[in-house]
């Protein structure tokens, strides 16, 4: 029997789940409850050996809301973006989100960790221990002055993304649009500009997935880190806001930084549609497409588990095998498997926080 390919995931909304279902955390963490996509005994089922765990503060749902996920199945479609957050009102839920993944911590008797080193995740995949990052997707909790950014450091902070696609402070993101692409308005602010400054001095890795073109343009002017995008894939093939340009990736790329797979059918699909009926063809499309603009150290996997659709033939973090065994029939080598899966991402993070 084949052993399991380590998987190193470089996104998951887990904690958005706990946070909307504290009650059942047990459940949905510790024996699972047959719902969603991450729970401990699937994460073993399916080689996942760690990855990023993100804290992100959810829009106040509006009555009059449109139903997103059928106009998302019938492109072309321009989706409004919710208001932005204030600090205040984000913070109370953030602070609740990294309570979940410290519990998560005690409840796994051993069996997670929060990381906040390379070194400490190269020893849990040794020792058979699932590892976790807090990462924010969104930096809705942290006010202009920065000094949450400090008080979240010393909790395990290791990973940000300025924006999740609503403007926040910091900066704007992209509107889930197709076809479209990231130039969709303005840069960083001044507060954005000093929150990158002040994550570089930290050696926070800057997560560019959400970002828009204006952004990330000048994170790659101000940043002195690898350029990073957790979850995105290729605006070549598939052409959503969502997605990079040929361009960025060679601007990242250039910094030794890496971009992991997106798993969402959404930003999948040459066709844009939501439909999780689809074949791993066009993963692996995007997969080549990336490592011949990044190169096979600068490539990963990010997969949005419990943040969005994804195909069918995966279904959940169970399935990884199946992807694995879909990069072996597409002509991957043992070796280049081994980087997607897990060793490009703890280079980036070792480049990234030097320790």
């Amino acid at each position: 029997m084949t052993a399991l390919l380590p998987f190193f995931d470089g996104h998951n909304d887990i904690l958005l789940r706990l946070f909307n279902n504290p009650d059942k955390r047990s459940a949905i963490w510790l024996t699972g409850e047959g719902k969603g996509h991450l729970d401990l005994p699937r994460m073993k089922q399916g080689g996942f050996v760690g990855g990023f765990f993100a804290i992100y503060i959810p829009s106040p749902h509006a009555l009059d809301a449109p139903d997103y996920d059928l106009l998302m199945d019938a492109p072309p479609y321009d989706l409004p973006l919710p208001d932005l957050i204030g600090h205040y009102a984000a913070q109370p839920v953030a602070l609740a989100m990294a309570g979940h993944l410290a519990w998560m911590e005690r409840a796994s008797n051993g069996a997670f960790k929060i990381c906040t080193t390379a070194a400490e995740l190269r020893d849990c995949l040794l020792r058979g221990v699932i590892s976790g990052i807090m990462h924010m997707e969104g930096a809705e909790a942290i006010g202009p002055d920065l000094d949450a950014l400090y008080l979240y450091y010393g909790m395990g902070l290791r990973s940000l993304g300025p924006v999740w696609s609503r403007p926040t402070a910091f900066g704007h993101g992209v509107p889930f649009r197709y076809p479209g692409n990231p130039d969709t308005g303005p840069g960083l602010t001044d507060a954005g500009k000093a929150l990158v400054t002040a994550c570089n001095e930290l050696k926070i890795m800057l997560d560019l997935s959400h970002l828009n073109e204006a952004g990330f343009n000048d994170i790659a002017k101000i940043s002195n880190a690898p350029l990073v995008a957790t979850h995105s894939n290729a605006h070549a093939i598939t052409p959503s806001t969502r997605n990079l340009t040929d361009r960025q990736l060679a601007m990242i790329k250039d910094t030794g930084g890496m971009v992991g797979l997106n798993f969402a059918t959404v930003f999948l699909r040459p066709d844009g549609r939501k439909s999780p009926d689809m074949g791993l063809d066009v993963m692996l499309r995007h997969l080549d497409h990336l490592i011949a603009h990044l190169g096979e150290d600068h490539v990963g996997l990010g997969s949005d588990f419990d943040g969005a659709t994804v195909p069918d033939p995966i279904k959940d973090v169970a399935g990884l095998p199946v992807l694995v065994q879909a990069m072996r029939n597409h002509g991957y080598d043992e070796a280049l498997m081994h980087k997607l899966a897990y060793k490009n991402w703890f280079g980036v993070l070792q480049r990234t926080w030097g320790v």
